[in-house]
């Protein structure tokens, strides 16, 4: 696996935890397993639901990225993750990164200070598919906003480990996808 892409990967997997773990306890380690959510939250049900969520939900995204409208688009996040040379395995791989990394960082230590909504629009901004200035960009955001809003309230009800297995669903499913069409040059 490239540098690049463990890079990546581990600064989703190991920092963004740390940061919102810091975020919400400062120094002190002992609140890890409630940070972690190793309650009665960690079950199968949660994480099978987050699972169907998230694949059902790529799907459905699919469907639609693949609107004609989308063609004229210059920078794609086809184009960004192309240029990684990713295979399935380190498609996976950032997958459940980004999947327990965001998670961690955006559902248990961001949402509880700013709430649902405003959690889910800064989680999709700061991935850059709310773009003011190119709206054919953002059709992306407007796409993938109601699957975070959603996943957030799964948060809610289902907790956190319901919500890092739909990230990681739809992930691998996008990144798969993408790695798997190797027509569309860059």
């Amino acid at each position: 696996m490239s540098f690049k892409i463990v890079f990546i990967g581990l600064l989703t997997l190991v920092g963004f935890p740390i940061l919102g773990y810091w975020l919400l306890y400062g120094v002190e380690i002992n609140h890890l397993d409630e940070f972690l959510q190793w309650d009665e939250r960690l079950n199968p049900i949660a994480i099978g639901y987050g699972l169907m969520f998230g694949f059902s939900y790529a799907f459905l995204a699919l469907l639609f990225m693949n609107a004609p409208i989308f063609d004229s688009l210059g920078n794609r996040m086809e184009h960004l993750i192309k240029q990684l040379k990713l295979t399935v395995v380190k498609g996976l791989f950032l997958s459940v990164c980004a999947g327990v990394g965001e998670e961690l960082l955006f559902r248990a230590s961001v949402q509880p200070y700013l709430g649902i909504w405003i959690t889910s629009i800064l989680f999709v901004a700061i991935h850059g598919y709310l773009n003011p200035w190119n709206w054919k960009f953002s059709l992306y955001g407007i796409i993938i906003l109601p699957f975070i809003i959603l996943l957030s309230y799964g948060y809610e009800r289902f907790g956190l480990w319901f919500a890092i297995m739909a990230h990681t669903a739809y992930d691998a499913v996008l990144f798969t996808s993408i790695v798997n069409n190797k027509d569309e040059p860059l």
